[in-house]
């Protein structure tokens, strides 16, 4: 499994685009990818990222460039291409981030949100290391930390 992370580009953004989640997934991931994309032309301090799997976009993943108020970094946004699911690319996506994030920006929080529908996501944030940080919701979603 060849996954590697790069920058959102006049190149690859309508590519990217076209990823979509399962039609049962769309409540859990509701924001289409042209969203982040024109997002992050306006919240400076988001970087999205392209995954690729080889040669293919397999994904997009958002990352924090700045820290909250309270120092956390945050992981906005990690999508996995329907008919790319279940194969361990998102953990993977999710670990080259987290170096590139602690390698970068030296940050030592790191702070990801998912639906509370979303088990999946949630199983796979605490198999990196994010605990839960309360037993409410934020903003509707289950909110983890890794320090």
């Amino acid at each position: 499994m060849e996954i590697s992370l790069k920058p959102v580009t006049v190149d690859n953004w309508y590519n990217c685009t076209q990823l979509e989640v399962r039609k049962d997934q769309k409540s859990v991931f509701p924001a289409p990818i042209v969203y982040w994309i024109a997002e992050s032309k306006y919240v400076t301090e988001f970087e999205p990222l392209a995954i690729y799997c080889s040669t293919d976009i397999i994904g997009f993943i958002v990352y924090c460039t700045m820290p909250d108020n309270k120092g956390n970094y945050w992981i906005p946004a990690l999508m996995i291409h329907k008919k790319y699911q279940g194969k361990g690319y998102g953990k993977a996506s999710m670990k080259q981030l987290i170096e590139l994030m602690k390698d970068t920006l030296n940050c030592q929080r790191i702070m990801i949100g998912h639906r509370p529908e979303n088990t999946v996501a949630g199983n796979l944030y605490e198999s990196l290391g994010f605990k839960r940080v309360s037993s409410e919701l934020i903003d509707g979603e289950v909110v983890r930390l890794m320090i």
